[in-house]
């Protein structure tokens, strides 16, 4: 441990597997207490269970991030376990690969309720638990699909996109109380998010990364971990675009 965060307490979305559960990881040995949220129960109570050794330094909530409800009981569980709420970190989304025509109503409202209503949702519940603090930072997942389009996938463009934005505004709202609010921008990501694609599509998209590959789970968790820290203190209202030169090229 290098206690990077240390004194720190995190909320993860999305964060009992797959790019959230690798944030989670590298928080809990940078020294922070995490709280997981998440709508994967077993895998988010096996995954705190097994960090709770030989200390508690992870809680698991349920939290389906289109729920205020949810959001409130999510940040209260930071107050009660761990005495506050210093970062948080919203990872939790889904893709959609339907296009214009394809895309449903239900589908479409899917997508953007997590994608995009719940980033809302977590900075409008955090802010107030930071401000207890004295700052903090909320990092937000968006995607290299905010910044560039592709054929298809009209919601998951949509939602990341706006989260890009919704970054920016906010943190221009919060800055002078001293929470930061940054957005991380993932290229092709080895995560279960990819499942769903064919082997074929998965080597067309590294023929076009100009690194060649995708990335991993533990690259974007590094990119978090840096504006979670106070390394990033003079860091907001940006984007850190992690795409193996995707969008370079």
């Amino acid at each position: 441990m290098t206690g990077r965060l240390a004194g720190k307490v995190a909320l993860i979305t999305g964060g009992s597997r797959g790019q959230g559960e690798c944030e989670v990881r590298r928080f809990v040995t940078e020294g922070a207490r995490v709280v997981v949220g998440d709508v994967l129960d077993e895998e988010g109570k096996t995954l705190c269970e097994r960090l709770n050794q030989p200390e508690h330094v992870a809680t698991y909530v349920h939290l389906d991030v289109r729920n205020a409800h949810e959001w409130e009981a999510a940040v209260g569980t930071a107050g009660r376990d761990f005495g506050g709420l210093d970062v948080l970190v919203n990872n939790a989304g889904v893709l959609s690969m339907a296009g214009v025509e394809a895309m449903t109503e239900d589908e479409w409202d899917r997508v953007t309720g997590i994608n995009q209503k719940g980033v809302w949702l977590g900075m409008r519940q955090a802010v107030a638990a930071m401000r207890d603090r004295g700052g903090g930072s909320i990092i937000n997942i968006s995607s290299i699909y905010g910044l560039v389009g592709s054929p298809g996938s009209v919601a998951y463009h949509a939602s990341k996109g706006a989260v890009r934005l919704m970054t920016k505004a906010a943190a221009l709202e919060y800055a002078a109380e001293g929470i930061r609010v940054n957005s991380v921008l993932p290229g092709i990501i080895a995560t279960p998010m990819l499942e769903g694609l064919s082997a074929e599509q998965r080597k067309a998209l590294d023929t076009v990364t100009p690194l060649g590959r995708e990335g991993t789970p533990e690259e974007i968790a590094n990119v978090v971990l840096f504006l979670a820290s106070d390394e990033a203190s003079f860091v907001t209202g940006t984007e850190i675009v992690a795409d193996g030169g995707y969008t370079a090229a």
